[in-house]
């Protein structure tokens, strides 16, 4: 494409002010803004989908002590991942116009980023928004933290979830006897189990009796593996019904993440510690950057199984830059199944 015919400004999602309590669609606006020239070494992307994350209500709430991401201020830019076209590229460099990539410059339209910041498509997996699973934690976490071994008896909280829809088909495929889950919509129960293999899929709300008694109920000879995704009452209900020798891996916090009385960084549970000793249970957080070689594996099994129709990527489509306003505060409110991706 001739330099004339790029494009010179971009569409980009900004946060206005920063929310007290759970953020809404007010506090986002898409800007456009003016595009510097790809000089030498950086590359110019057309993005086509990028990523809503959880995440995002971390860094908005101001609460990123210890992060690696830094805090997202009043009239900055949203970021997260994306995939996308190369418009224009070096002609010394590895990438050519036309080429897909993924990076981190999403929340845009078109981005010009350094080359060494953005990273071929893998041909492991067979379509481009297939990079946007967020797969390699849970199957990190399920054999690295919280191995399954065959027969065992696995709970995934927050099934519904990016990292949930995934987990439980990973569980079974890694030799789950049975794979139980947790959400709080009738709905999305009904879709894990008809549409993703889950055995029993557990409501939760104040309509409903004690957490914990109904797990018990669900599990009456316990539970071998635990992939937490939102902490609070159902980590510790889980903990409570653990089996000797059970495996615990702690993926993320939703319980405190999107709780409006918290800034998305503290979620703080009380548990017995009494039965983790009791019953030799392990209680770990997952880290991916304490198990790199993670990643690699990831996609080429990831990328198999779509391949044989043996695992499901389900996400739900979100239109436009405008339509990404919205996005983050539908994720919060629990309005998607799946990963939520934004299509441009």
């Amino acid at each position: 494409m001739p330099n004339a015919a790029l494009p010179r400004t971009a569409r980009e999602v900004r946060l206005v002010a920063r929310p007290h309590g759970l953020p809404e669609p007010p506090h986002f606006t898409v800007a456009r803004n003016p595009l510097p020239e790809p000089g030498p070494g950086r590359v110019l992307v057309r993005n086509e989908h990028f990523l809503v994350f959880p995440g995002l209500r971390t860094l908005i709430g101001g609460e990123t002590d210890g992060l690696p991401l830094p805090t997202l201020q009043p009239g900055d830019a949203l970021f997260g991942p994306a995939v996308g076209e190369v418009l224009a590229a070096p002609g010394d460099g590895p990438l050519r116009p036309g080429d897909r990539v993924v990076h981190l410059a999403g929340w845009r339209d078109h981005a010009v980023l350094p080359v060494i910041e953005v990273t071929p498509l893998d041909p492991a997996l067979p379509t481009p928004v297939a990079h946007l699973a967020q797969g390699s934690v849970p199957y990190g976490a399920l054999t690295r933290l919280a191995p399954v071994r065959s027969g065992d008896v696995v709970l995934v909280t927050g099934a519904a979830g990016a990292v949930g829809t995934l987990a439980g088909q990973i569980a079974r495929l890694l030799g789950a006897a049975r794979v139980l889950g947790t959400t709080g919509s009738p709905g999305k129960a009904d879709r894990l189990v008809r549409e993703l293999g889950y055995d029993d899929v557990l409501l939760r709300g104040p309509e409903h009796p004690p957490f914990a008694d109904r797990l018990r109920a669900a599990a009456p000879d316990g539970i071998d593996v635990v992939l937490d995704t939102v902490g609070g009452e159902q980590l510790a209900a889980a903990l409570a019904a653990a089996r000797q020798g059970a495996r615990v891996a702690v993926v993320g916090t939703l319980a405190g993440q999107m709780a409006a009385e918290r800034g998305g960084a503290t979620a703080p549970v009380e548990i017995d510690t009494f039965r983790l000793v009791l019953r030799g249970v392990s209680l770990r957080g997952y880290s991916g950057s304490d198990h790199p070689d993670v990643e690699a594996e990831w996609r080429e099994r990831f990328g198999g199984w779509l391949r044989s129709g043996e695992i499901r990527f389900p996400h739900s489509t979100v239109e436009g830059m405008d339509g990404a306003v919205r996005a983050l505060p539908e994720l919060i409110a629990g309005r998607h199944f799946g990963a939520v991706v934004v299509q441009l």
